[in-house]
C-alpha cells in the first residue's frame, strides 16, 4: 500500500491539455511531513557507471584524475592540530560562481557513454537525469524551513532532465554573502586537504592552493520506485584500504562542524546537520561521513566517523527529528509529480522551435508549485547536447532495446 502522498497523489494532478498550449491553472505537490510516512519505498542500490575529472580551470576531463585518497593521521599520533585558517586568502582561488553550468558537465559525460549503457541507449527514455546535490535537496524539503529552490525540468527524447536555477533570495544571500561565512566555506575545503592524498598510501600537503573549481565526479545509476535515475554528485575521496575498493562503497565524505558541547547542541546538531549528511551521502551510497570538530579559532582537535546508516539512530526518538522514509517518499513523489507533469517531449530538433521548460519552485511551508515557460532564462540543455543527440536517433527498425 502507497504512502498517501506518493505517486497516487501526484497522477490526479496532471492537467489534460492540447499539446501545444500552456497550462491555465498549475498543479502543486503539498510538502508536509505526515502526507509522507510510511513504508520506505524501493531505492535500488547505486552503482557506479563511470566518473569524470575538473581541472583547475575548471575542464572536463573523462578520467579519474581528480580523485584524492583517504589518509587520516595516525590514532596514535600526537593531537590534531589542523588549522583551517591557514592560506586564507592568499592560497584561495574559489569557483566564480557566476558561471551557471547547469548540467552541461554531466550531459557531457552521458553524450560520451551513451552507447555503454546497460540496457543500451533506449535505457534512458524512461529516466530522470540530475545531479546528486539536486536530489539531496528534495530528500530533505518536507524538513527544510529556511531555502526554497527551483528546478527547471526538460523532457527530450523521453528523458526527463531536472536542473536546478538559482532562485532571487538565493542570489541575493549569495552577494551579499559575509566575510565570516566565505571564511568558513574555506574551512570546508582546507579540511579536505589535510585528510587527503594525492596517491594511495601518500601523505596529505596542506601546503598547496585551495582551490575549488578541481572536482572529482561519479556518475551513478540507480532507481526510485519505478523511476530510473541517472545523476553524478562530487566524490570527496576514495579510501584504499576500504572493506570494498568497488565504488561507490569505497568513498567517504568529509565534512567539518564547530565543535559541539551541550546536550541541546547536539541534538540541533542530529535534527538538522546531520539530516543533510545523510541526504547527501544515501543517494549515492556512500558509507561514511568523516567529521572534523572546529574550535573558535579555527582549529580542528577531533574526528568522528559517522557510518551513513547509521545516522536516523540519533533522531529516532527525537520527536522533532527527522524520517528517512518520509525523505524518499517525498523524493518518489515529486518525481511522480514532475513525469506527470511534463508531458511534452522538447526541445524540438528543429533550432527555431522554442524550448519548453516548466519551472518547479518551491517555498518553506508551502507547495511545490510549477510554471511552464519558452527558452530563456530557464532553457538549460545545450544546443551542442540536443544536436549530437538527435543525429544520434536510431532508425525505426531499431529502438528496441535489451530490458533493464
Amino acid at each position: 500500500m502507497e504512502p498517501r502522498g506518493t505517486k497516487r497523489r501526484a497522477e490526479k494532478t496532471e492537467v489534460a491539455e492540447p499539446p501545444n498550449s500552456l497550462p491555465h491553472a498549475a498543479p502543486s505537490l503539498p510538502t508536509k511531513p505526515a502526507l509522507y510516512s510510511g513504508p520506505f519505498p524501493f531505492y535500488r542500490r547505486p552503482s557506479e557507471l563511470g566518473c569524470f575529472s575538473l581541472d583547475s580551470q575548471r575542464q572536463y576531463h573523462g578520467d579519474a584524475r581528480a580523485l584524492r585518497y583517504y589518509s587520516p593521521p595516525p590514532t596514535n599520533g600526537p593531537g590534531l592540530n589542523f588549522d583551517l585558517r591557514d592560506g586564507y586568502p592568499d592560497r584561495y582561488h574559489p569557483r566564480d560562481e557566476e558561471v551557471r553550468e547547469g548540467l552541461d558537465h554531466l550531459l557531457r559525460w552521458l553524450l560520451e557513454h551513451r552507447d555503454q549503457l546497460e540496457g543500451g541507449p533506449g535505457w534512458l527514455a524512461g529516466a530522470v537525469v540530475t545531479w546528486r546535490g539536486h536530489l539531496t535537496k528534495l530528500l530533505i524539503t518536507p524538513y527544510e524551513q529556511q531555502e526554497g529552490w527551483q528546478l527547471a525540468a526538460s523532457r527530450f527524447q523521453g528523458t526527463l532532465y531536472l536542473s536546478e536555477v538559482e532562485t532571487p533570495a538565493a542570489r541575493a544571500q549569495r552577494l551579499a554573502r559575509p566575510p565570516l561565512l566565505r571564511q568558513l566555506m574555506y574551512m570546508g575545503y582546507k579540511f579536505e586537504q589535510y585528510m587527503c592524498a594525492d596517491k594511495p598510501g601518500g601523505s596529505p600537503d596542506p601546503s598547496g592552493e585551495v582551490n575549488t573549481n578541481v572536482a572529482f565526479c561519479s556518475v551513478l545509476r540507480s532507481r526510485l520506485g519505478s523511476y530510473p535515475l541517472l545523476f553524478s554528485g562530487e566524490v570527496d575521496c576514495m579510501a584504499p584500504r576500504a572493506a570494498s575498493t568497488q565504488p561507490p562503497t569505497c568513498y567517504v565524505e568529509l565534512k567539518t562542524s564547530k565543535e559541539l558541547h551541550s546536550p541541546g547542541q547536539w541534538r540541533a546538531f542530529y535534527r538538522h546537520k546531520l539530516l543533510k549528511w545523510w541526504a547527501q551521502s544515501f543517494l549515492p551510497g556512500i558509507p561514511h561521513v568523516v567529521a572534523g570538530f572546529r574550535n573558535p579559532e579555527g582549529f580542528v582537535r577531533s574526528l568522528r566517523t559517522f557510518p551513513t546508516m547509521e545516522m536516523f539512530e540519533h533522531v529516532r526518538n527525537d520527536r522533532h527529528g527527522w524520517s528517512p522514509s518520509v525523505c524518499v517518499n517525498f523524493c518518489a513523489a515529486f518525481l511522480s509529480f514532475a513525469q506527470s507533469t511534463v508531458v511534452q517531449d522538447d526541445p524540438s530538433p528543429m533550432p527555431s522551435s522554442p524550448r519548453l521548460v516548466h519551472l518547479f519552485s518551491w517555498e518553506p511551508g508551502g507547495p511545490v508549485t510549477v510554471s511552464v515557460h519558452r527558452d530563456a532564462p530557464y532553457a538549460f540543455l545545450p544546443t551542442w547536447y540536443v544536436e549530437a543527440m538527435t543525429a544520434d536517433l536510431p532508425s525505426p527498425s531499431k529502438t528496441t532495446s535489451p530490458k533493464d
